[in-house]
């Protein structure tokens, strides 16, 4: 059932029907959560939103341009205000094309002339058309439509205007036989009579319509009973949205901190909940490739690595913020992650911290960095790891096409492993200095050629240091992508981890604040959890000498 049926259903039922303002998609979701039965499109509302008097100052396409967003973001009829139809019976008959073809459910047009001026503003002086002119607006506007549940609704001015009961009988009267399907009687009295007394004047099959604006004592039932059919409070949203807000700037002026506002304003919770943002993360799950959307980036900087083997390089800067051809490792990860749409990226600094200073980052800072290791690090950064989040070293380089493979992986927690150390194991060629975080794979590596990686995905069994050689099958290249269940159980391991060990030792580490990233992954495999891996074969580099750093820069591109 389309909207305008919706609302004749509502016509035909024994109800009342109440309607409230709206000037924007927002204001209408919240008329709806409140459970009124259709949306008036407030030509005041929208009027006042745009910081302009109610007087045809807007356009027609201004008008219905809010009037379609507010159709749009909810599921109950909508009612447009449309003041005096923006001109001649030929501009009603454009008017209700558009409205109706913009899905609105009616529209309602007043018999001021144009331009019109709001019902409430005093001392305007008023001109109503000609009853001859406003029934032609009307007869135009029904043959128009090709909906015949659209509805017309005419407005009385005759009241507003001082011209009197008869006066205003007499154009309800013409306005209802011309084809009007529900008549507003309009009115600006502090008290309901003079709306009663036309109500109980009325002899027309049409129904009546309040806007009781002025005299808002009376309630929905008692108009009901004097027979109205539909009641509109046409501007109450707009009125408190600007008390609410003048109030809360007032406060936030006077003491300049957004904490003295806090219980004047809804959580950010509430308006995420109001503007769809649930299901929309429904819907990129569904039906985006899974990528950089909504990943934070950790990058782990903090350790000064191999100082004796690299004292020339690092004596005044750390690792990541070596240059390599006019950027430094950390500005080429940087670029990497943001290539990959990962915009959401901190940096955990330690030695020579003061170097690393790019911009449009996240910082913290491990001043212990000496003490600890790089698990340490990383929970100085414990405030980003929530949601989606990808782990990285700050001292390695790799191949876009590794990043990208490893945000489509489908597991909690991933680790990226290089079976290519497999191969240079077999064939007796070592590094001379770096001491590997070593992988135990499900699927054992064959020395080959060209690397396969396994097609039914491929598991960590062992990781660490001490793994003996001659049983391992990778290497660790110190990347890892957790999804955001996989997040939670590594917190979780963490702070478990914390308090069973304490300052005992840990896996591989003497004490537990010495525990690196690879110690807890080796707790979470232990107590039974599927650690995936990313297989790769080369495509990385990292740097612990002088020669693994002449090797980057020979193979780095410009």
């Amino acid at each position: 059932m389309d909207k305008a049926a919706r609302f004749r259903q509502l016509l035909a039922g024994d109800q009342p029907i109440v309607l409230v303002g709206a000037h924007h998609g927002l204001s209408a979701r919240l008329v709806e959560e409140a459970g009124f039965d259709a949306i008036w499109a407030s030509g005041f509302e929208i009027s006042a939103a745009h910081a302009v008097p109610d007087a045809n100052i807007l356009t027609m396409a201004e008008n219905l341009a809010v009037a379609r967003t507010i159709n749009d973001r909810v599921a109950i009829p909508v009612i447009a205000d449309c003041d005096n139809g923006y001109g001649n019976a030929i501009n009603v008959m454009r008017m209700v094309e558009e409205y109706e073809r913009a899905g609105i459910a009616g529209v309602c047009i007043e018999d001021n002339i144009f331009p019109k001026r709001c019902s409430f503003y005093a001392g305007v002086k008023r001109e109503l058309e000609t009853i001859d002119e406003f029934v032609g607006k009307i007869r135009a506007a029904k043959r128009t439509q090709r909906d015949p549940d659209f509805v017309v609704i005419a407005r009385v001015e005759a009241l507003i205007a001082g011209w009197g009961m008869e006066e205003a009988l007499k154009r309800g009267k013409a306005y209802a036989q011309a084809g009007a399907d529900l008549v507003v009687i309009h009115s600006r009295s502090a008290s309901p009579q003079e709306v009663m007394d036309f109500a109980a004047a009325w002899t027309q099959d049409v129904p009546l319509v309040a806007i009781p604006t002025t005299y808002n004592t009376t309630d929905v039932a008692a108009l009901a009973a004097a027979g109205f059919k539909a009641v509109i409070f046409a501007n109450h949203a707009l009125r408190a949205s600007l008390r609410a807000m003048r109030d809360t700037l007032g406060v936030l002026r006077r003491e300049l901190q957004g904490a003295a506002v806090e219980p004047m304003i809804a959580p950010l919770q509430e308006v995420y909940g109001l503007i769809g943002v649930e299901q929309l993360q429904e819907n990129e799950a569904k039906y985006l490739p899974i990528g950089g959307g909504q990943v934070t980036a950790v990058i782990v900087a903090a350790g000064a690595g191999f100082e004796h083997e690299l004292t020339s390089l690092i004596a005044d800067r750390p690792k990541a913020m070596l240059d390599v051809k006019g950027k430094t490792i950390l500005e080429r990860q940087i670029q990497a992650l943001n290539e990959c749409q990962i915009k959401e990226i901190a940096v955990v600094r330690g030695y020579k911290k003061d170097m690393i200073n790019l911009s449009n980052l996240r910082y913290y800072d491990n001043d212990r960095f000496r003490e600890t290791h790089n698990l340490a690090s990383l929970f100085c950064a414990e405030a980003e790891l929530h949601g989606r989040v990808l782990f990285l070293y700050g001292d390695i380089l790799f191949d876009e096409s590794i990043l990208e493979k490893l945000l489509k992986s489908p597991a909690d927690i991933t680790v990226v492993v290089d079976h290519a150390w497999y191969d240079n194991y077999v064939n007796g060629i070592e590094h001379p200095v770096s001491r590997p975080e070593l992988v135990t794979t499900l699927s054992p590596p064959q020395q080959r050629e060209r690397f396969l990686p396994e097609a039914s995905g491929n598991r960590v069994l062992r990781i660490g240091r001490r793994i003996p050689k001659a049983e391992a099958h990778a290497e660790f290249i110190g990347m890892a992508m957790f999804s955001e269940p996989g997040m939670e159980i590594f917190r979780r391991a963490y702070t478990e981890a914390r308090q069973k060990y304490g300052q005992g030792p840990f896996h591989e580490a003497p004490a537990f604040e010495q525990a690196s990233f690879t110690d807890l992954i080796q707790e979470l495999i232990e107590q039974g959890q599927r650690i995936a891996c990313l297989d790769i074969y080369k495509g990385w580099m990292e740097v612990d000498t002088f020669e693994d750093y002449r090797r980057m820069w020979a193979n780095v591109k410009q």
